[in-house]
């Protein structure tokens, strides 16, 4: 069976043929932090059956918009990537998620996985044009590295020797201590320049039942 269109004059519509399946958008959410080899990107996306995901990444191929690409020695792996028109998506996807925290409980957050953190990380931060800073994530793990400049955040995987600021700790953790300040900071590893921490602090948006509830649980998050 082939995929399911919608056959209208619509640039929307358009999109949807390309990216409206389920589990595409969360393929793309994995890849916008790097390439990824087939087995990493399967426990990434999390849930989704083989099959599904083998089609799923065929027909991204086939639109452009994932790219599959050889790795050499001593790698020598097959590992699949955004191409620029992929790339494209980032800024939907983040603008996406900010509108799907508002349908969000705090218990939905909780066990948040570390893969999923930068991204996390990229959705409750707004940051300003005169913003310019770069952040190490370690969950996990896990590294990654956020470089934060124009109003817009690139992420990576990888090392974060070099960044202004870094936090380690769970996913849920890290979170507080964006959102609830030094409050929420005990259970997570700080480095770096506190100044610019507190940048990042104020720059932090989510919906305020969000934060009420999140400022509520700081004390059994630490504790637990």
């Amino acid at each position: 069976m082939g995929s399911r269109q919608y056959g209208q004059s619509c640039s929307l519509a358009s999109a949807l043929d390309r990216i409206g399946e389920r589990w595409t958008l969360l393929i793309v959410r994995e890849l916008s932090l790097g390439p990824l080899r087939f087995s990493a990107l399967a426990r990434s996306v999390g849930g989704a059956p083989t099959d599904v995901l083998t089609k799923r990444l065929r027909d991204l191929e086939q639109h452009d918009i994932v790219a599959r690409r050889e790795l050499g020695p001593p790698a020598s792996a097959t590992v699949y990537e955004l191409t620029e028109l992929g790339r494209g998506l980032e800024r939907p996807m983040i603008e996406l998620s900010r509108w799907g925290m508002g349908l969000q409980k705090l218990e939905d957050v909780i066990d948040l996985a570390p893969s999923s953190l930068p991204n996390a990380v990229r959705v409750i931060l707004h940051p300003p044009p005169d913003l310019c800073l770069s952040l190490g994530l370690r969950s996990g793990g896990q590294s990654y590295e956020l470089r934060i400049a124009d109003c817009w955040i690139d992420a990576a995987r990888g090392a974060t020797t070099n960044c202004d600021v870094g936090l380690a700790g769970d996913p849920i953790n890290v979170i507080a201590a964006l959102v609830a300040g030094e409050d929420g900071e005990a259970a997570v590893e700080v480095e770096g320049d506190r100044e610019l921490l507190d940048e990042l602090r104020s720059v932090v948006v989510i919906p305020e039942h969000l934060r009420e509830e999140a400022l509520a649980a700081v004390p059994a998050l630490l504790a637990g």
